[in-house]
C-alpha cells in the first residue's frame, strides 16, 4: 500500500464532514419542511376548497414521484460506477448533483410566479418536472457522496476516522434544521405570525440550500479519490427486482424488512406531524426547537447506550422494549394537550428509542447476509444492505403523501392558526398522528417477535459453519489446479509459537475435516499474507480471511476460537474481497487482550482447505518452536508433480 493512499489530510476530512453537514441539512429541509410550506403557505387563492384540492394533488404527486425514484435509484448507482473522469467517479456527481438540486429545491419554496393561479394543470406539470429532477440530482449527489468514502483512503482506520467525522457532521446538520426552522422562519417573515410567511420560508430555504451548494463544492475541491485495485472489483448496483428476489429466498431478511417497513411508515408519519402539533395544537411553534435540541442529545445518548443494552438484552427483547416505550409515549402525547413539559416528555420518549431500533435492524440485516449465504449457497451482501435504505425512502414517500392529506383533514392549511383549528380537526389530527402509527408499531412487534429468529448466538453458529465449509467451492478449481504443482513452501502469517493442528481445541479444525494446516499461539496481532494471492472472503466480523493463492493454495486464516462473538471488536481489516495482495502485506490486525478479556482462545488457525489436492504435507519446523511471520513452516506437493515421478 502506498503511504499517500492511506493518510488523509485534516482539510480533506473536514471538507467531507462539511459535505455530510450540508447533505443532511438539505435532506432535512426536503423531507421534513417542504411539505409544511406547501400545506401552510404555498396556495393562497382565497378559496379554501380550491387551496385544499391543490395541496392534496401536489402532496400526492410528491409521494408518487418519490416512489418512482426508488426504481430509478439502481440506474443512478450504475451510472456513477461507470463514470470515468479526471476528477474521479464520485466528485463530479457530488458537485453537479448538489448544485442543481439546491437551486431547484429553492425554486420549490416559491409559488413559481403565481403560475398555479393562472393555469393549475400547467403548474402541476412544471412542479412535477422540477421535483423529480431535483430528487434525481439529489440522489446522484447522495449516492455519490456516501459511496466515495472507500475511495478517499485504502486504510481502514483512516476510513473509520473519516466516517466518524462525517457522521457527526450529518447528525448536527440534520438536527440543526429542526432546531432553527420555526424561529428562523418567523424571524425572517415580513409579518409576525405563528407560522411565518412566504418570505420567511424562502429565506430559511435559501440559507439551507446555500449551505448544501457550498458544501458540495468543498467536497469537490478539497477531497481527492485514490485509485487502487480494490475499486476495480465493484459489483453492479442491484435493482428493486433483485432486492425482491433476495427477500424471497432469505426469510430472515424478508421478515425483518417487513417489520421495519411497518415501523418506518408509522414513525415517519408521527415524526413529520410533530412540527404541526407544536404549531397548530399547542400554538407554540418555537417550542419545537426545544424538542429538536433535546432529541439530538437523546440520540447521542441512545447510540452510546446501545452496546451496553445489547449485551444485557436479546435483540428481540430490546426491539420490543423500544417499541413499547414509543407506544407509551404516544399515549402520553395524545392526552398532553398544550402542557409543554408533558409534550416534551412524550416527544422525547418517542424519539429516544429510534436510534436503537435503527441499529438493531441494521445488525440483523447485516447478519442476514451470512444466513442467506448458508441457506442459498451464495452471498448477496450488496442486495441485503440495500433493503434498509429502500424502506427508509418508501416510508418517507408515504408519509409525505399522508401528511398533506392529514393537514387538509385537520384544517391546518394556508391561513390557519392554533385558534382556528376545531375540536373535530384536532381529533382527526390526533387519530392520524397517534392511533394509525400505533397500529403500525404493534404489527411490527408481532412480526419481529414471531418471525425473526436471527439472534447473535444463531449468527455466531452460522458464521462458524460457513468458516468450516469455506473454500470447498474452490476445490477442483481449474485455475488453482494448474498452479498447484511442484513443491510449495507455506509461510506462517503471524509470529508466535507453532502448534500442530491436532492440538487446536476445536474438533472440526483439529480433526482435519476443514483441511490440513497448522496453528500459531500469537506473539503479536499482525496477520500478513503468506503468499501472493487474491482475497476471496473477508468475514464481516473481521476475525477470519480466505485467500486463493497464485500458487494454487486455498487458505483460511482464522483468528481465535469463538471470536465471532466479538462482532469485530478488537479487529481491523486492511483488505477487501477481490483485492490482490503480495506476500508480507498486512491483512488483519487484532488486539489480543480483547480476545483474552472475553475469555476466548486466541490461537490463530491456518488451514489449506483444498489440501486434498496435495500430498506429502508436513511441518518443516518443530511444533513448540517460536517462529516469525513469513517463516516457512510447511511444505506441500501438488499431486500432479508426485504422480509424474
Amino acid at each position: 500500500m502506498k503511504k499517500d493512499q492511506g493518510k488523509m489530510s485534516i482539510g480533506a476530512r473536514l471538507a467531507y464532514s462539511f459535505g455530510a453537514f450540508g447533505n443532511d441539512s438539505f435532506y432535512g429541509l426536503l423531507s421534513g419542511y417542504l411539505i409544511m410550506f406547501i400545506t401552510s403557505h404555498l396556495f393562497n387563492t382565497g378559496n379554501a376548497a380550491e387551496d385544499a384540492k391543490m395541496i392534496s394533488i401536489v402532496t400526492l404527486i410528491i409521494m408518487g414521484l418519490r416512489i418512482v425514484e426508488l426504481f430509478i435509484d439502481p440506474f443512478i448507482g450504475n451510472a456513477i460506477d461507470r463514470t470515468k473522469t479526471r476528477w474521479g467517479h464520485f466528485r463530479p456527481w457530488v458537485v453537479v448533483g448538489g448544485s442543481i438540486s439546491a437551486v431547484i429545491l429553492l425554486m420549490l419554496f416559491t409559488n413559481l410566479g403565481g403560475l398555479y393561479q393562472k393555469n393549475a394543470i400547467l403548474y402541476m406539470i412544471v412542479f412535477g418536472v422540477l421535483y423529480i429532477t431535483m430528487d434525481i440530482f439529489y440522489s446522484f449527489k447522495d449516492v455519490g457522496f456516501w459511496s466515495m468514502l472507500p475511495s478517499l483512503t485504502t486504510d481502514s482506520r483512516e476510513r473509520e476516522k473519516t466516517a466518524t467525522y462525517a457522521r457527526v457532521g450529518s447528525t448536527v446538520g440534520g438536527g440543526l434544521v429542526g432546531i432553527l426552522v420555526m424561529p428562523a422562519v418567523i424571524f425572517f417573515s415580513a409579518k409576525a405570525t405563528s407560522t411565518g410567511d412566504d418570505r420567511g420560508w424562502f429565506i430559511f430555504a435559501a440559507i439551507i440550500c446555500g449551505i448544501a451548494f457550498v458544501s458540495a463544492w468543498c467536497v469537490g475541491l478539497f477531497t481527492r479519490e485514490v485509485n487502487s485495485d480494490i475499486r476495480k472489483n465493484k459489483k453492479d448496483t442491484k435493482g428493486i427486482v433483485g432486492i425482491f428476489k433476495a427477500l424471497s429466498g432469505n426469510d430472515q431478511l424478508m421478515w425483518v424488512a417487513l417489520a421495519y417497513l411497518f415501523y418506518g411508515i408509522g414513525i415517519n408519519i408521527t415524526n413529520s406531524l410533530e412540527v404541526y402539533y407544536f404549531t397548530y395544537i399547542m400554538g407554540m411553534p418555537k417550542a419545537f426547537s426545544i424538542f429538536s435540541t433535546i432529541n439530538i442529545l437523546l440520540g447521542i445518548i441512545a447510540t452510546s447506550l446501545f452496546p451496553i443494552l445489547s449485551k444485557r438484552m436479546s435483540r428481540k427483547a430490546l426491539f420490543t422494549s423500544c417499541l413499547v416505550v414509543m407506544l407509551c409515549a404516544m399515549g402520553i402525547f395524545a392526552f398532553a394537550g398544550s402542557n409543554l413539559p408533558l409534550v416534551l416528555l412524550a416527544a422525547s420518549l418517542f424519539g429516544f428509542p429510534q436510534q436503537m431500533v435503527f441499529l438493531i435492524v441494521l445488525m440483523i440485516i447485516t447478519d442476514s447476509v451470512e444466513y442467506g449465504q448458508l441457506k442459498l449457497g451464495h452471498r448477496d451482501e450488496s442486495l441485503a444492505l440495500s433493503v434498509r435504505p429502500l424502506i427508509d425512502k418508501f416510508g418517507g414517500a408515504v408519509s409525505n403523501g399522508v401528511v398533506g392529506q392529514i393537514a387538509i383533514m385537520a384544517g391546518m392549511t394556508t391561513g390557519a392558526t392554533a385558534a382556528s383549528i376545531t375540536a373535530a380537526g384536532k381529533m382527526n389530527f390526533k387519530l392520524m398522528m397517534f392511533a394509525v402509527p400505533a397500529v403500525m408499531l404493534v404489527i411490527a412487534i408481532i412480526i419481529f417477535a414471531t418471525k425473526v429468529i436471527l439472534s447473535e448466538q444463531k449468527h455466531a453458529e452460522i458464521v462458524a459453519e460457513l468458516e468450516k465449509t469455506w473454500g470447498k467451492k474452490y476445490a477442483g478449481d481449474q485455475d488453482a489446479a494448474k498452479s498447484a504443482t511442484g513443491q510449495i513452501e507455506l509461510a506462517t502469517p503471524i509470529a508466535g509459537k507453532l502448534m500442530n493442528l491436532s492440538e487446536v481445541n476445536d474438533q472440526t479444525f483439529s480433526s482435519g475435516s476443514v483441511g490440513q494446516g497448522f496453528a500459531i499461539k500469537p506473539e503479536d496481532g499482525r496477520v500478513l499474507a503468506p503468499f501472493d494471492a487474491t482475497v476471496r472472503q473477508v468475514f464481516t466480523t473481521r476475525h477470519a480471511v480466505g485467500l486463493v493463492g497464485d500458487n494454487g493454495l486455498v487458505l483460511l486464516i482464522h483468528i481465535g476460537l469463538g471470536t465471532v462473538k466479538l462482532k469485530g471488536t478488537g479487529f481491523v481489516s486492511y483488505v477487501e474481497e477481490g483485492q490482490k495482495v503480495k506476500k508480507g502485506q498486512e491483512l488483519i490486525e487484532f488486539w489480543d487482550p480483547t480476545i483474552k478479556k472475553a475469555g476466548l482462545d486466541d490461537t490463530v488457525i491456518v488451514v489449506v482447505t483444498n489440501s486434498n489436492e496435495f500430498e506429502n504435507i508436513k511441518l518443516t519446523a518443530k511444533a513448540g518452536t517460536e517462529v516469525k511471520a513469513e517463516d516457512e513452516v510447511m511444505t506441500l506437493a501438488g499431486k500432479e508433480k508426485v504422480e509424474a515421478k
